[in-house]
């Protein structure tokens, strides 16, 4: 199964519904099934301070190093005005990513959470699970 690693909160507000848009600055081409990865690495400060991105989670309910949910990635979009304005209609999803232009949008359908999370370590780009 392929997997995406994600630092927190972002795995999380994917697993919860909140974010489904993950935002990169490369494109892929794989579309599919896709697990989602909490990484180890612990928030970093600015996202700590970022009031708004952190109120749309509950801290006790982050993962690390462990694979949450799974979902499909249904395309990879690369980021114009008109769909950079578009998200900015959704103000959670807004603020749970990086919309530029140049940048890329991987779109995210049908999360489903996983009831045991599965420990693993996490890896750059798209990674193999088992």
């Amino acid at each position: 199964m392929k997997v995406l690693s994600l630092t927190e909160p972002y795995a999380t507000l994917i697993k919860n519904g909140i974010k489904t848009i993950e935002t990169r600055s490369w494109k892929t081409k794989y579309r599919g099934k896709l697990y989602i990865h909490a990484s180890s690495t612990k928030i970093p400060k600015s996202f700590k301070d970022n009031k708004e991105l952190m109120s749309l989670i509950n801290i006790d309910e982050l993962n690390y190093g462990k694979i949450i949910c799974s979902c499909d990635l249904i395309d990879c979009i690369e980021m114009t005005d008109s769909f950079i304005n578009q998200v900015k209609e959704n103000k959670n999803e807004y603020i749970s990513g990086i919309y530029a232009l140049g940048r890329y949008a991987w779109i995210l359908k049908n999360i489903e959470i996983l009831d045991n999370p599965i420990p693993a370590k996490g890896h750059l780009g798209i990674w193999n699970y088992k």
